[in-house]
């Protein structure tokens, strides 16, 4: 399965398994009169928003490149990575809201088996969920799946919580479910900031990291017939790289030869390099003794 199909499963699941938690749980809501386990509905709903940006930004990373998209459409990755990172940020704030006013008004959870039963069924779904988008991200890097697994973790965390509350309120431990929440709502709000922060670098053309960059000039060098390495920049198509750089070769070389070497060197980086998509060499004819260190 390749990483677009990969991507898409992952949407599609998370989308199904979240339909399945909010029918249950506006079920058990309505039979029990419970607002946290309809508040917990909400989060549901919400977390089939994610699943569906997951979908959508990846149908639409994944269209080939055309006249208007000369590099293809793989930002659309990080900008719906965005959009899931922000309702992350949304959502962090008000679980961490809802918990400080549940401390402060002293606010408990009704004690029901319904209510454990539900948040049985979703950790274990939730969980299922991480770990198939783990699984998936390792395979493919798609920061739409990371955005994707960092979800479903933390909604399995928030529940867990939610079920430590629920038996604890029936002791009368009525601060439980608000320190609970307030200290999963930052974890979720770090989460979803690290998300924000990587997706914005990349739509802001970040360069390549300077270990892999440095890596690929060494290999250039290796070839004798490239005297230096000069101008190497790098844009972001996505999850991929464009590499624009300039060699300089022997001037007594002719023509055809010498971009028969950038031609070459063109395809080798690409198949060694899974981070860059396309490389573009400019060949600079110049006398050996005029070379310069990089």
């Amino acid at each position: 399965m390749n990483r677009y199909e990969n991507t898409k499963k992952v949407g599609f699941l998370g989308i199904i398994g979240n339909l399945f938690l909010l029918i249950i749980k506006l079920i058990v809501a309505k039979a029990s009169y419970s607002k946290a386990m309809l508040a917990d509905a909400i989060n549901s709903a919400g977390d089939i928003f994610s699943s569906l940006m997951t979908y959508i930004g990846n149908k639409i990373a994944s269209t080939p490149s055309d006249d208007d998209h000369n590099f293809g459409h793989g930002k659309a990755e990080y900008i719906f990575s965005m959009l899931i990172s922000i309702f992350m940020l949304i959502i962090a704030l008000k679980i961490f809201s809802d918990s400080l006013i549940s401390i402060f008004t002293k606010k408990a959870i009704v004690f029901s088996y319904y209510l454990i039963i539900v948040c049985i069924i979703t950790i274990i779904i939730k969980i299922s969920l991480y770990l198939y988008c783990k699984k998936s991200y390792q395979k493919h890097s798609n920061i739409l799946i990371k955005a994707s697994m960092k979800d479903h973790r933390n909604d399995a965390i928030l529940t867990v919580g939610t079920l430590i509350s629920i038996i604890l309120s029936k002791y009368g431990f009525y601060y439980a479910d608000g320190i609970f929440g307030s200290i999963i709502s930052i974890y979720i709000f770090i989460s979803g900031l690290n998300i924000f922060l990587e997706s914005y670098k990349v739509l802001m053309d970040v360069s390549l990291d300077n270990e892999t960059k440095e890596n690929i000039i060494n290999f250039i060098l290796a070839h004798e017939d490239i005297l230096n390495v000069t101008d190497f920049n790098t844009v972001a198509t996505g999850y991929k790289y464009i590499a624009i750089l300039t060699i300089n070769v022997d001037g007594n070389l002719n023509t055809f030869t010498s971009h028969n070497i950038a031609d070459t060197l063109e395809k080798e980086i690409t198949e060694k390099y899974r981070k860059i998509y396309r490389v573009i060499i400019h060949v600079n004819p110049v006398l050996k003794d005029e070379t310069k260190a990089l």
